[in-house]
């Protein structure tokens, strides 16, 4: 009996265990391993792989890296834009679709189209439509009188490009966030607000957005660490170019692992891409709760 009693006080910690392991094995060990590798020089011989513990040779390089300063500074400029464009965006979308009495199901569903399509689908559909001599976008301003616009090639222009496309596919990740959180005000407490006289503004600004405020949290501490990882769709329509005007940290290291097959670097880089989002989102979070005080 007492055996009895001590499992099922203690039934709590040990039911826990096959997903501790599973968790130290899928996460703890690689990262682990990570930092392993961020202070070594891999090298692959007679089918195995020389580790050399070089951690100097490693930061030297990222020291002496000219491309990092540009990724870096590529890399903020689009989470920033982005993901405000994309919860602007969301949330208005949201607002609007959870206020319409007829077709509702419909418009949710046209809505999230753009999430469902594959990254690869999307880098080709978009590089056609930014196509210079037969793009739909240069044949419109063509048809307009006004000169076409290489949307992919020109350093000014490329990075705000794959914003667009970015924006396109992810704001319907934002808009199913905060439009299940829209329907789920409270209707009462809205109507009072009218009553009272509020304003469309008023309503809004001091009744909805603070009842919004843990959602768009989510939707925002999502977006920023998808912002921050994004790949495919740089790579498809730009690769990093044209020079380093779109190159992103999550290209960089790309070509840093499989393009120069500098592990032991692409690890250090890694570490500092998990780094710079941590301290990123610390520093965002922070401040939006000041501001929200």
């Amino acid at each position: 009996m007492g055996f009895v009693g001590v499992a099922n006080r203690t039934f709590r910690h040990w039911s826990l265990l096959p997903a501790v392991a599973l968790f130290v094995v899928l996460t703890i060990y690689p990262v682990a391993n990570l930092f392993r590798m961020s202070v070594s020089t891999i090298e692959f011989t007679q089918g195995g792989g020389a580790w050399t513990f070089t951690p100097l040779h490693n930061f030297a390089l990222l020291r002496a890296d000219e491309v990092v300063p540009a990724a870096i500074r590529n890399t903020l400029l689009f989470v920033v834009a982005a993901v405000a464009i994309e919860m602007v965006l969301g949330l208005a979308l949201a607002i609007i679709v959870a206020g319409v009495t007829r077709g509702k199901g419909l418009l949710r569903t046209v809505m999230i189209l753009p999430i469902l399509v594959p990254p690869v689908a999307i880098g080709s559909m978009w590089k056609l439509l930014y196509n210079y001599d037969f793009g739909i976008f240069n044949q419109t301003l063509t048809g307009l009188g006004m000169a076409p616009v290489n949307w992919l090639g020109s350093t000014s222009i490329a990075l705000w490009s794959v914003v667009i496309v970015d924006v396109w596919h992810w704001v319907p990740f934002v808009f199913l966030i905060l439009f299940a959180a829209v329907e789920g005000l409270p209707v009462d407490l809205l109507e009072a607000a009218r009553v009272d006289g509020a304003t469309r503004g008023q309503l809004l600004w001091r009744v909805m957005l603070p009842l919004l405020r843990p959602a768009i949290v989510v939707a925002l501490l999502f977006r920023t660490i998808l912002a921050f990882k994004v790949f495919d769709e740089v790579y498809l329509l730009t690769s990093g170019g044209p020079g380093t005007s779109t190159e992103l940290a999550s290209l960089h290291l790309y070509k840093v692992f499989f393009d120069q097959n500098q592990l032991g670097y692409g690890a250090l880089l890694s570490l500092t891409l998990i780094a710079a989002i941590v301290a990123f989102l610390l520093v965002g979070g922070r401040t939006l709760q000041a501001a929200h005080t």
